[in-house]
């Protein structure tokens, strides 16, 4: 079994495209509108941004985390800078001796969205 699809709601696509292509670096994969769906690819899973759908709490994976903010500059509110949440010391939840950095922030639409990255732990 896999995840195929999450869901996140979007009042107004264009806008929503225009974040989540900065983002994520590439462009919405289709839109279908009416009745107001768009689409992208997160390495096999689709994100579906939905006029209807409720909101999600999204954590997504990034090089980055700080770079992504730059990258998106002002079209979101950062609610938590880039911080260390955790250490890992094995391959449990993430890649042994590195570091999880996380920021959250909200997107045009309100939705809370968390951002991950890795880096190795310095020595």
């Amino acid at each position: 079994m896999r995840l195929v699809q999450v869901a996140q709601h979007a009042d107004d696509l264009e806008r929503a495209a225009g974040f989540y292509t900065s983002l994520l670096g590439s462009d919405a994969t289709a839109v279908f509108d009416p009745p107001g769906l768009l689409f992208f690819d997160l390495d096999g899973v689709r994100l579906l941004l939905d006029r209807n759908a409720p909101t999600a709490l999204l954590y997504l994976h990034v090089d980055d985390v700080a770079a992504a903010l730059e990258r998106i500059g002002d079209r979101a509110e950062v609610v938590s800078p880039p911080h260390v949440i955790f250490t890992h010391e094995d391959d449990t939840l993430g890649p042994a001796g590195h570091d999880e950095w996380q920021a959250f922030v909200k997107d045009p639409e309100g939705n809370t969205v968390g951002l991950i990255s890795f880096r190795p732990v310095a020595s």
